[in-house]
């Protein structure tokens, strides 16, 4: 199947991993590669540059097919070492950076002299408007749906892709809710050029995470995700659990004078990880996608991508092509 996404970063499959904290390791982002998709590491997971220097190496012995990095912009007093970060993608010849929280525009001069191709990650078509006006090559949209961060709007992507459809003129993928060829197809039919996929990555054999994270997901239907962190409008689709049941019962009695200092300890970075790593599921809020409810087993990466393009493809012909 050839889009503009699959010509834009030389894939064979329009599908990305989206880039995850404490999940984008090498082994998930060559597994993608190697089936076809563009998978992604996490940079900001490794803890300096150097550390993200040697997983891009890692990876280049697992995988000789394209692959990307997740650079996160953070709204942080103390930024993380961004243009060290930026300097490790280029030294390792990485050539497709998934941006994501703020602008990448400071930073866009030198991807772009190093050959590197950018997707922004977007939640609006504002936002997706100023990623193309930046020189970003493509962008991902990120409906209400999304595991993490829907952004403040609250469209879904049956609205959104096609808005974002009528105003982009470069290539763009949906993110939040996709799972399989069915939402592949109607993803395309809305106008996007492939999808992107986090929550569905999670449950595959190839994911670095707990094997109980994996299960929750199976086990989950499409009911089991909160919203966290509205009062601060940093909201967060997260799997329910003991600490997000804490965190909403401080939201509703602190209403708008929530502090992020109020819910810190919930959501922070490393009780995450004890989550992902060590299966603590009452840890920490931790972020899953209303897609759950249509995950239903634990495949490996090449099993889910080549069933996903199997199904694309018999909807398309048997189907739609039926239907005329």
């Amino acid at each position: 199947m050839k889009t503009r996404i699959t010509e834009l970063f030389g894939i064979e499959h329009p599908i990305i991993q989206g880039g995850m904290h404490w999940v984008g390791y090498a082994e998930l982002a060559a597994a993608v590669s190697n089936a076809g998709g563009l998978g992604i590491i996490t940079a900001l997971t490794q803890p300096t540059p150097e550390d993200l220097a040697k997983e891009i190496a890692r990876c280049k012995e697992m995988t000789d097919k394209p692959f990307g990095v997740n650079l996160t912009f953070l709204p942080s007093f103390q930024e993380p070492p961004y243009p060290e970060y930026i300097q490790a993608i280029i030294d390792g010849g990485v050539k497709v950076v998934e941006t994501a929280g703020r602008s990448p525009e400071k930073y866009m001069p030198a991807l772009k002299d190093a050959g590197i191709k950018v997707i922004h990650k977007c939640t609006s078509v504002r936002h997706a408007l100023k990623a193309q006006k930046i020189g970003c090559d493509a962008v991902s949209v990120d409906g209400f749906e999304c595991g993490g961060h829907p952004g403040e709007d609250d469209v879904p992507n049956f609205i959104l892709l096609p808005r974002a459809a009528e105003e982009l003129d470069i290539p763009f993928v949906a993110s939040g809710g996709m799972a399989d060829g069915r939402s592949l197809v109607a993803a395309m039919a809305l106008g996007a050029d492939g999808m992107n996929m986090g929550t569905r990555f999670l449950a595959t054999k190839d994911a670095p995470v707990h094997d109980t994270v994996k299960q929750t997901i199976v086990e989950a239907d499409e009911l089991q995700t909160r919203l966290v962190m509205r009062p601060l409008r940093n909201t967060e689709r997260v799997m329910k659990n003991a600490a997000v049941d804490e965190i909403l019962r401080i939201e509703k009695e602190k209403g708008a004078d929530t502090q992020i200092d109020d819910i810190r300890h919930l959501v922070t970075g490393a009780k995450g990880k004890m989550v992902l790593h060590e299966g603590k599921m009452d840890e920490a809020a931790w972020s899953c996608g209303m897609v759950a409810g249509l995950i239903h087993d634990v495949p490996s990466c090449e099993e889910l991508i080549n069933r996903i393009m199997g199904e694309a493809e018999s909807i398309i012909r048997d189907r739609l092509m039926g239907a005329l």
